[in-house]
This record gives C-alpha cells, sequence and structure tokens, in this order.
C-alpha cells in the first residue's frame, strides 16, 4: 500500500486526516450498533447494581462523617501549635469532604438507602453540612441527568459551553465575558467562593414550596452552626479550618464535575438526534483516578456507569463497570491526560469535539468594531470607519 501514499509532505498530511475521518466515521458506526444491539444487556446487568445495601451505606457514613469530624477537631487544636501544621490536616479533611457530597449526591438519586424517607433524611443532613440545600440541587442534577449532551437543553446543571458557531456570533463584550469564565484561574479560583456563597443560597425561578423552605432551613442551620462554633471556638479559628476545606473541596468538586463532560470527544448532539445512551456513554468520562482517590471521589470517576444507572449506589459503580461487556472499550481518562481538558473551551459541531480558542478562525475583529460593541452607537461606528479609510487613502 506504501506506493500509493504521496511522499510529498503536504499530500501525504491530507491523506492521513482523509484516511483517519474515513475510519474514523467507521469506528462511530460500530460503536452505535454495539450500543443499540447490547441495550437489552446492560438494562439487565444495571438492574442487578440498582440495589442499596444497608450495611454498606451505614458503614460508609461511619468510615466518612467519623474522620472528617476528627480531622476538624484535630486541624482547630494545631492551630494552637503552628498554621503550617494546620494546613495538611485541612487537606485532609476536604477529601472527607468531597466524600459527604458523594454520599449526599447519592440520596438525590435515591439510591443510597432502600428507604425514600432514608434518603431524603440523610440527604439534607449532609447537604446542610456540604452547604447544598438538597431538593433544589436534587431538581437541578435531575435535570442535568436528562439532558447532558443535549445542545438544545442546556443551561441547568451544567456548565456554560458554546459551541463555536454560537461564540463567534456572540458580540465582543459577550465573547469576553465567555473567555473569562471558562479560564481555569477564574473557574478554579472564583468559582468555589461563588458555588458555596452565591450560587445555592438563593431559590430558582419556579421552586415550589417545599424546595423554596428547604434552601431556607439548609441556609440557616449552616449559617448557625458557623455561628455557634464562632462564639465557641472563635471565629478567627473557625475561619482559617473551615475556609481551606470549603475551597479545596470546591476545587475538586468543579474539577470533577468539569472533566467528566469537558473532554475532547465528547458527546454533543441537537435535540432530534440526541440519544440518552450514547450521551452517557460517549458523553461521560471514564476518570481512572489511583484507588486512593478513586475512593475519596466514592468511584464518581465511573461516570459513565453513573449516568447510565443512575440508581446504582457509588460502591456498586466499579462492579457494574467490569461485569459490564459494553464497558470494556470504553476509553478511559488519566489523571495525566485529564489536564488537557482545561484548553478545551468550544464545542465543534462539525469535528466533534471540544477546541480551544486558537484552534478556531475568527472573522478580525477592528478597532470600529470593538467600539461599536462596546458603546453600541452606529454613529460612531461610521464615523470612525471613515477616519480610517481617509487615512489608508492618503498613506
Amino acid at each position: 500500500m506504501s506506493e500509493y501514499i504521496p511522499h510529498t509532505p503536504i499530500l501525504y498530511f491530507i491523506f492521513r486526516i482523509e484516511m483517519i475521518s474515513l475510519f474514523g466515521s467507521k469506528l462511530e458506526r460500530k460503536m452505535s450498533i454495539d450500543i443499540n444491539e447490547r441495550h437489552g444487556d446492560w438494562k439487565k446487568n444495571a438492574a442487578l447494581f440498582q440495589k442499596s445495601d444497608t450495611r454498606k451505606s451505614v458503614w460508609q457514613l461511619l468510615n466518612t462523617l467519623v474522620p472528617f469530624l476528627g480531622l476538624w477537631w484535630a486541624a482547630y487544636l494545631s492551630l494552637s501549635v503552628s498554621i503550617w501544621m494546620t494546613l495538611p490536616l485541612t487537606i485532609l479533611a476536604s477529601g472527607f469532604f468531597v466524600r459527604i457530597f458523594i454520599i449526599f449526591h447519592d440520596c438525590c438519586h435515591h439510591s443510597f438507602f432502600k428507604s425514600r424517607r432514608a434518603n431524603e433524611i440523610v440527604g439534607m443532613i449532609t447537604g446542610m453540612m456540604t452547604c447544598f440545600p438538597y431538593h433544589q440541587w436534587k431538581y437541578e442534577h435531575a435535570v442535568h441527568h436528562a439532558t447532558s449532551g443535549n445542545l438544545g437543553r442546556r443551561g441547568t446543571g451544567d456548565m456554560w459551553t458554546l459551541t463555536v458557531n454560537e461564540y463567534q456570533q456572540l458580540s465582543f463584550v459577550k465573547r469576553m465575558v465567555y473567555r473569562v469564565y471558562r479560564n481555569p484561574v477564574v473557574m478554579f479560583g472564583i468559582g468555589p467562593i461563588h458555588l458555596f456563597l452565591n450560587q445555592y443560597r438563593f431559590n430558582r425561578k419556579g421552586a415550589g414550596r417545599k424546595e423554596r423552605i428547604n434552601t431556607h432551613v439548609t441556609n440557616f442551620a449552616w449559617m448557625a452552626i458557623l455561628t455557634a462554633l464562632s462564639i465557641i471556638l472563635g471565629w478567627k479559628s473557625v475561619l482559617l479550618v473551615e475556609g481551606p476545606i470549603l475551597y479545596l473541596a470546591g476545587i475538586v468538586g468543579i474539577w470533577l464535575f468539569y472533566v467528566q463532560h469537558q473532554f475532547e470527544h465528547s458527546y454533543f448532539e441537537t435535540s432530534d438526534k440526541w440519544d440518552y445512551v450514547h450521551a452517557a456513554l460517549q458523553g461521560s468520562s471514564f476518570y481512572q483516578l489511583p484507588k486512593i482517590l478513586q475512593w475519596v471521589t466514592g468511584n464518581i470517576g465511573y461516570h459513565h456507569v453513573h449516568h447510565l444507572g443512575p440508581k446504582v449506589p457509588n460502591y456498586y459503580l466499579q462492579q457494574m463497570h467490569e461485569s459490564t461487556e459494553l464497558f470494556r472499550n470504553v476509553p478511559a481518562v488519566t489523571l495525566a491526560s485529564s489536564l488537557h481538558a482545561l484548553r478545551y473551551r468550544l464545542w465543534d459541531e462539525d469535528s466533534h469535539r471540544f477546541v480551544a480558542f486558537n484552534e478556531i478562525a475568527m472573522a478580525p475583529l477592528g478597532q470600529s468594531v470593538i467600539i461599536s460593541q462596546l458603546f453600541h452607537s452606529p454613529r460612531l461606528t461610521r464615523l470612525i470607519g471613515l477616519l480610517f479609510r481617509k487615512l489608508k487613502s492618503q498613506s
């Protein structure tokens, strides 16, 4: 076959692109056929794991809450010795904070206990501990599961993601706002503060009475706990312990949510083409973490399994992955390779992948266009345009 390969670098590059495109499309069709053929198999397999084990759930509560409370208290006591002793303890405590959130997450899916009431009680308590109102977060997360990867139903329970075409049609100011939002410094620097102090402190539009009350109760309970601790232990001590725990756990939480759906060959389709199973398998990553991090994050790295079977408790996700043939060829994202996701900003509908800002061809924004979009003055635009043409003709 080598005699048919062009020898000039440019032609060879084009040949490679065409071959990748050809075989890539065949592979995509094959994956589609496999999913459809095994549709019944994974449903039967999921039914085996969509049953909570009360002993496992209680044990997980104990091995998460007890170490978290112990580390929190140890971090407080260490303040009298050195702040540098406190910091490692708060880092460890933030890991258990993330694990508490995973329990809260399972309760929102009613998968942690068999009893709906038990899920709601534990969910509300862990929600108060992690600063998330149970009913509001449960609603938004259910919408996320039902619409993940659907370009026509973005905006609830997901990250702000634009397509290349949508971005190109934005004004200069809105492009800058989107760039700031997607910047890692803002996302992971300001993101945790926004998450805990703003995003879930208010009720969403259209929330029912039960949801609104739960949001207010969660806020009141959180503030009451912090106030009581501040009176007993001192507000500076509480801030130095609770502050780093919330901030570090927030960074981990945002990163996990980001990398689980914002990887290069993810899945986004228009509403008429969108499919739940494809969205779960192709649009949710298999984040292969080291064992200790997998334990801390409650197996949430098996996110493709979770999206396909949201009723499966976190402690069964790995088992379901390993026992289901459909998951054997799901590509894994490692800790190292996941860092590449930081550069992904826009979804390219033509190539079906995430791209960076510098990968797209942008129409140049001239000085007159920028000023127009900043000040919204058509007359000023014409005046500046006339001035540039005049200067150009004189030169």
